[in-house]
């Protein structure tokens, strides 16, 4: 499956998904999927969500806590689960406030391998 096919099975399976966005580090997507419906700005809010994953990244590496794997960002109208796919890129799910978190992050988890292998 491509990389937006992947991204697009995940968000049509979560009940109240606004995206999904494979992103580098840097801020730069690489590829995204989004409901049309949404209010926010998602490429501001990756972007935004980008630097702060670098420093949690950056704060994960100089304690030596191992590799870090996922992240959740939970605030009065958003859910987001990032997981990590490589040292470069990782995929984002955003959801709306009372979307379905188990399901995004356990589908986050199941198909995070195969996109770093597409990626690889």
């Amino acid at each position: 499956m491509s990389l937006r096919g992947s991204l697009n099975s995940i968000v049509s399976s979560v009940d109240g998904a606004l995206a999904a966005v494979i992103m580098a580090y840097d801020g730069i997507p690489i590829d995204e999927v989004a409901v049309e419906q949404s209010e926010f700005d998602m490429q501001l809010l990756s972007v935004e969500y980008a630097s702060v994953l670098k420093e949690i990244k950056r704060a994960v590496e100089v304690i030596k806590a191992g590799n870090l794997e996922e992240v959740s960002i939970a605030t009065t109208q958003t859910q987001v689960v990032v997981r990590i796919l490589n040292d470069d890129l990782f995929v984002a799910l955003i959801m709306k406030r009372d979307g379905n978190f188990g399901k995004g992050r356990y589908l986050l988890n199941l198909n995070s391998y195969e996109l770093a292998r597409e990626l690889s």
